[in-house]
């Protein structure tokens, strides 16, 4: 059967199938750029989702499938510090199953970074500037 390439074929239809067929598969290829089989490890709040697929290399058998609500804008940053450890292989427990993990009053929410928003930090300086524009004399 491995001889005429009929297990890769087998194995694209199951991938199709997992994804939700044909139209969700090529879906997610707009999305992601790729369509990977694994398990469902996991969903955090935002909605984005963890999968791990042990047949492959490590440090490519994690992966997060970012939330629709993002399109296709979506960065790192949008990763909470718990997943972002498990994706990194800082620890092997996902944030529920972590016996070791924290979780205190004063720890703050996740956010993800503000760069290129309306929200993002712009430092102002109240000396003068050392170089000042030149105005042309007027007439």
């Amino acid at each position: 059967m491995s001889y005429f390439g009929l297990d890769k074929i087998n194995k694209l239809i199951q991938t199709i199938k997992q994804h939700g067929g044909i139209r969700m598969s090529l879906y997610k290829l707009y999305r992601m750029e790729s369509l990977r089989p694994g398990t469902l490890v996991g969903v955090d709040k935002d909605g984005n989702k963890y999968y791990e697929n042990l047949s492959y290399f490590y440090g490519r058998n994690r992966w997060v499938e970012y939330s629709p609500k993002y399109g296709t804008d979506y960065d790192g940053s949008q990763v909470p510090a718990e997943w972002f450890g498990w994706l990194h292989y800082k620890t092997d427990f996902t944030p529920d199953k972590d016996p070791h993990r924290p979780k205190y009053k004063w720890m703050a929410e996740h956010t993800e970074n503000p760069t290129f928003t309306s929200g993002a930090y712009m430092p102002y300086s109240t000396t003068r500037p050392k170089i000042e524009a030149w105005v042309p004399p007027s007439k």
